[in-house]
């Protein structure tokens, strides 16, 4: 592997042609990227500036946690340079070694089936808001069979998701992650817009909760959720026609730059117009009977279920992998089954559409579990970025200064994350208790 013989150069430029055909051009992997990061995280952004305690603590947080997300992905594109990896999982158990390699396997899995159930979650209750709004009715009169999540959820995993799931590269998501991303910075401009021109039906000073350094870093998990966007980093740097360091750090900014644009906008104006009423998900705050929010529900809608098949994409490439290994000295038909081919990928990606669609239909609400995801997410955005950092700069040949401060950074990013993942877990144990 380049990155790893002694005569590597560092954090010098290194292009690693991993891809055949023409490749991503810069401006779809910054739309692939801020896609991968504006989920559903954007509906608890309010919420979240009411539990750091207003506007700019929560802004002071979101700003620290932009240098580790940042750097993560840059670390990230690195480690791919240096692994040869096309993957992350692959770029972790390259860099790390096999066990943290397979560690880092069941978290990736774990935590993208979670974040694919609650995609599906959120886009099952805005179809019921509409439904309500398009068909209202008096209890105790029920309605119409055809509006039941059961029904509407799955009709529309079989005739959008699924279809957007199937592609082999994580390229075709370019398109539809340019739709979903104005879909939204629809919701953000609606959150503003309500702010200043419904002043009458909507409580324009907030209430505001005194703030304790508690609450304040209580918000990180849910900052960890909606800005994950590093499961996908290596798959759309893999995916670069032009890969090099300084290129994907400007995508890496760029992307994270607009994101952070989009979340504060929300974040502040939920706030503001709600105070400590706002709800965990913004759009409940609002009237049901308002076409206006009943617009910004159906566009999110659309926004997450672009954002789906980019995480089903990651998720499926483990599985993926898990074939490879499984079925790689294989004879007979076993072995005539590419991994990426359409006999494996086809089978993998109804696999995991059910089983999404199943836990989607059948579990309690997810809400509660939200800060458990951005807990997990944590991993992949500070521990394993911060452990490849570690074992990258061990096997290149840099200046003894600059390897301490890299290794450094690296050792800080793990703490980090390892302090937003306890505190999201002992929060999750307290809401239990």
């Amino acid at each position: 592997m380049e990155g790893q013989t002694p005569g590597g150069g560092g954090l010098s430029e290194k292009p690693v042609p991993m891809t055949s055909g023409p490749g991503l051009s810069s401006l779809g992997a910054v739309f692939i990227l801020l896609k991968s990061a504006l989920g559903a995280g954007l509906l608890n952004f309010p919420w979240a500036f009411h539990k750091a305690g207003g506007v700019a603590p929560a802004f002071l947080v979101e700003l620290v946690s932009l240098v580790f997300l940042i750097s993560g992905l840059v670390v990230l594109g690195y480690a791919a340079s240096v692994s040869g990896q096309a993957t992350y999982q692959g770029v972790v158990g390259g860099l790390c070694g096999p066990a943290i390699g397979k560690l880092c396997e069941a978290c990736f899995v774990v935590n993208l089936l979670m974040i694919s159930v609650a995609f599906l979650r959120v886009v099952g209750d805005q179809l019921e808001k509409l439904w309500d709004f398009i068909l209202p009715s008096t209890p105790p009169a029920p309605q119409p069979w055809y509006t039941d999540q059961r029904f509407t959820l799955t009709l529309l995993c079989a005739l959008v998701i699924l279809p957007l799931s199937t592609p082999r590269e994580i390229g075709f998501q370019k398109y539809t992650s340019i739709l979903g991303t104005l879909a939204a910075c629809y919701l953000a401009l609606v959150i503003m817009a309500q702010y200043y021109l419904r002043p009458q039906d909507l409580a324009r000073e907030p209430r505001l909760a005194s703030s304790s350094w508690t609450s304040v870093f209580s918000v990180f998990p849910t900052i960890c959720f909606g800005f994950q966007c590093h499961e996908a980093a290596v798959s759309i740097y893999c995916s670069m026609r032009h890969q090099s360091l300084g290129h994907w750090t400007l995508v890496s900014v760029l992307s994270l730059l607009a994101c952070c644009l989009v979340y504060s906008l929300t974040g502040a104006y939920g706030f503001l117009t709600f105070g400590t009423d706002v709800s965990a998900d913004i759009l409940m705050s609002y009237p049901g009977s308002d076409g206006v929010v009943i617009v910004a529900r159906v566009l999110f809608a659309v926004s997450i279920m672009t954002a789906y098949p980019i995480v089903l994409f990651l998720g499926r490439s483990v599985m993926q992998d898990f074939w490879r290994r499984g079925c790689g000295g294989a004879c007979g038909p076993w072995a005539l089954a590419e991994p990426s081919g359409l006999w494996v990928r086809m089978p993998l990606t109804v696999l995991w559409v059910t089983a999404t669609l199943t836990m989607a239909l059948f579990l309690p609400d997810l809400s509660e579990i939200i800060g458990i995801i951005g807990g997990i997410s944590s991993f992949f955005i500070f521990v394993f970025p911060g452990l490849c950092l570690i074992c990258a700069v061990s096997v290149e040949r840099i200046g003894p200064r600059v390897k301490c401060c890299l290794e450094a950074w690296g050792v800080v990013s793990v703490l980090v994350g390892a302090f937003i993942f306890g505190q999201s877990m002992v929060a999750a144990v307290m809401e239990l208790l």
